[in-house]
């Protein structure tokens, strides 16, 4: 079993929003909560177009709504508007090392999503505990790209 580091999560990263117009949410985000985009990318592979917006001063951010929104109706993102509706889909915490984190998971019968860390926002390296193990939650461990 893996020791416990001093802290297992470096920060609330961003929450995640499922939302069927990535422009419109944007716009409404931007407009209505006075947030600015802070990156915009299209992500074939997690199926997803997304958006991130800071929350608060734009030069100092520190963290953000990320918008979610389905490429075509087979996505995860669609799947879960169809089942939830539009609304908050994941947690995310920042983590230094997801493969350290996810060895001290496993060693704690906590399951993750993907064997292996996935491509995520701006090169960021992601897995996402299953919600099952996370008090319904699905958390998503992001550690930035370089």
């Amino acid at each position: 079993m893996t020791a416990l580091p001093t802290h297992l999560f470096e920060a609330l990263d961003h929450v995640g929003i499922a939302v069927t117009d990535l422009d419109e949410a944007i716009a409404f985000y931007r407009d209505t909560y006075g947030m600015t985009l802070a990156h915009e990318e299209t992500n074939p592979e997690q199926g997803v177009r997304e958006a991130m917006m800071t929350v608060g001063d734009p030069e100092h951010p520190h963290s953000h709504i990320q918008l979610l929104a389905p490429l075509d109706e087979s996505s995860t993102i669609a799947k879960f508007i169809d089942k939830n509706g539009p609304g908050l889909q994941q947690m995310a915490v920042r983590v230094t090392d997801i493969d350290a984190v996810m060895a001290h998971l496993a060693a704690h019968d906590i399951r993750v999503l993907y064997p292996e860390p996935k491509k995520g926002t701006a090169h960021s390296r992601i897995n996402f505990v299953h919600p099952k193990d996370a008090g319904g939650v699905l958390l998503e461990l992001t550690q930035p790209g370089k």
